[in-house]
């Protein structure tokens, strides 16, 4: 099985010892696993809608509404970025200490109170503390990334999230083709002033907000096994007791050190396999598989979150996902002036907005495609759901890894050419941001399929910094569109930021060729991958 998804009513197959899904169950909310797969995608869709609501409207009728400068309008993206940097940094360390699924539902409610708020601004102090705030809700993808992780088997867990932050991203397209519809519909139908009827736009994604923060608390669970809360009871039963990992005895309470056990020792009831005892807590082990990179076992050596953070690994997803996540972002922002800036005697505000709607929609499938490939090349090289060889395990991640550098470079190569070639053509234009937007957003799906391997008794903390890094890289970009020259709001200002973009990309993508994908534990001594 490639694909890794069921689209029939029944229940998927389970890992035993886990309980976590060896398949997608695409089309089934009945199921409890596809149930949170169902509220993983939907409610970081609803966010991300609901975070990118200004855009589709801001170019033209929220600008003449507020009497705002171009400059004004290129700071309030910026700062929409702002807050969701801080939140993805929180939002890891809170999926870890307190589960995702009450995480996400938390952000939800929390981000619909600016997005009420919204319909109040009458100046441009309120529309930069009201983006402010509503970038709250792009804080979501971490847990929706970590919840799905902690329901989904090591062979689809690449799928899984990538198909959940892929829909879910979707909401960058969803936010340019209904504000400006329901926007046109209150002025055509209902006879609104422009004025008043963009306010009254938000009341949806409101609605959307409330419904889905409310449906994760009241009808989703935590974990396959049980409440966030109580997963480590298995691993507190192990306290006291020898543990073996691939042939490596560990003393509880000894730190690091470690002694090859005897025959004798193996063969004593009260030993267990760190699997064994950490299957039940992490969402990534299987009883007897050999445990990458490092231990959860109370007083063995665990690598500190500073030592986590700035290893090799984990800045590498920050500085590739700060490209792909941070593109998209930024391009997102102001793609709908692009267009406007391109051709601007054939289209109107709504339809730059229902052509900039592409960019966003395209996730439904790219990002799952750049989630599917990296499972299929974990696959193919040896990796899977059963304990895996230290001889064939690392060619696998080796493939997931080099999939995120070759996107990487080919997104640098797309808008290196769009920024370059400067089209005057509409229909030129588009084509080259959708082969650009192909490889952003799968890139963003096959980062986080390696994601779960590289830490994964810190996966909330690796999830939280790398989406932080995304959001990172969005402010960053979202500078270069505002500061570089001609860039308030002038076609050649945009080409020359786009090609800017795509020299760092290139820049990412060559330089992390040779960063080494998992951090791992060999037979008594530590090795990289």
């Amino acid at each position: 099985m490639v694909l890794g998804f069921q689209f029939s009513f029944r229940p998927p197959p389970l890992n035993p010892v886990t309980k976590k899904a060896q398949r997608v169950p695409v089309f089934n909310p009945i199921d409890r696993h596809g149930r949170v797969f169902f509220f993983s995608w939907t409610g970081f869709m609803v966010a991300f809608w609901a975070w990118y609501t200004f855009p589709p409207l801001l170019t033209h009728t929220i600008k003449h509404s507020l009497h705002l400068t171009p400059a004004q309008v290129a700071n309030s993206n910026i700062i929409s970025l702002c807050a969701t940097l801080l939140v993805r940094l929180i939002s890891g360390w809170a999926c870890d200490r307190y589960g995702p699924r009450l995480v996400f539902a938390f952000l939800l409610l929390l981000g619909a109170i600016p997005i009420g708020l919204a319909p109040l601004i009458t100046n441009v102090t309120g529309l930069y503390i009201i983006r402010f705030f509503i970038g709250i809700l792009g804080g979501s993808f971490v847990p929706c990334q970590v919840w799905t992780t902690a329901w989904f088997d090591k062979n689809v867990v690449g799928t899984a999230n990538a198909v959940a932050g892929g829909w879910g991203n979707a909401g960058g397209g969803v936010t340019y083709f209904v504000m400006p519809a329901v926007f046109d519909s209150l002025v055509r139908n209902w006879g609104m002033a422009e004025g008043k009827a963009w306010r009254v736009t938000f009341v949806v994604p409101l609605i959307c907000l409330l419904v889905v923060g409310l449906a994760l608390v009241l009808v989703c669970e935590d974990m396959p096994t049980g409440r966030w809360r109580d997963r480590h009871h298995g691993q507190e039963q192990g306290q006291g007791q020898g543990v073996v990992i691939d042939g490596v005895g560990l003393k509880s309470g000894s730190g690091s050190g470690a002694e090859t056990p005897t025959k004798m020792d193996e063969e004593k009831p009260g030993s267990k396999s760190v699997s064994d005892i950490e299957s039940t807590t992490r969402p990534d082990v299987e009883k007897g598989e050999v445990v990458l990179p490092t231990l959860s076992i109370p007083g063995t050596n665990i690598p500190s979150v500073p030592t986590i953070l700035l290893s090799p690994q984990t800045m590498f997803h920050i500085f590739t996902y700060a490209c792909s996540f941070g593109s998209e972002l930024a391009i997102n922002a102001i793609l709908s002036a692009y267009f406007l800036s391109v051709a601007p005697s054939s289209l109107s505000q709504t339809s730059a907005a229902n052509y900039a709607a592409i960019f966003g929609f395209l996730n439904f499938i790219t990002r799952p495609l750049g989630g599917l490939a990296s499972d299929y090349l974990f696959s193919f090289f040896g990796g899977s759901s059963s304990p895996s060889t230290p001889a064939t395990k690392p060619k696998a991640l080796w493939a997931r890894k080099l999939l995120i550098t070759t996107c990487t470079i080919l997104t640098g190569t797309f808008l290196l050419l769009l920024g370059l070639l400067r089209p005057s053509s509409l229909g030129t234009a588009i084509g080259l941001v959708i082969l650009a937007a192909i490889f952003i957003e799968a890139g963003n799906g096959a980062n986080f399929g390696l994601i779960p391997f590289v830490w994964p008794e810190r996966n909330g903390v690796v999830s939280g910094v790398t989406g932080a890094g995304g959001n990172l890289g969005g402010v960053a970009f979202a500078l270069v569109f505002r500061f570089v020259e001609g860039g308030h709001g002038g076609k050649g200002g945009y080409e020359q930021a786009i090609w800017i973009l795509g020299v760092v990309n290139l820049v990412v993508g060559v330089g992390g060729v040779l960063v080494r994908p998992v951090a791992g534990m060999g037979r008594g001594k530590t090795w990289w991958l």
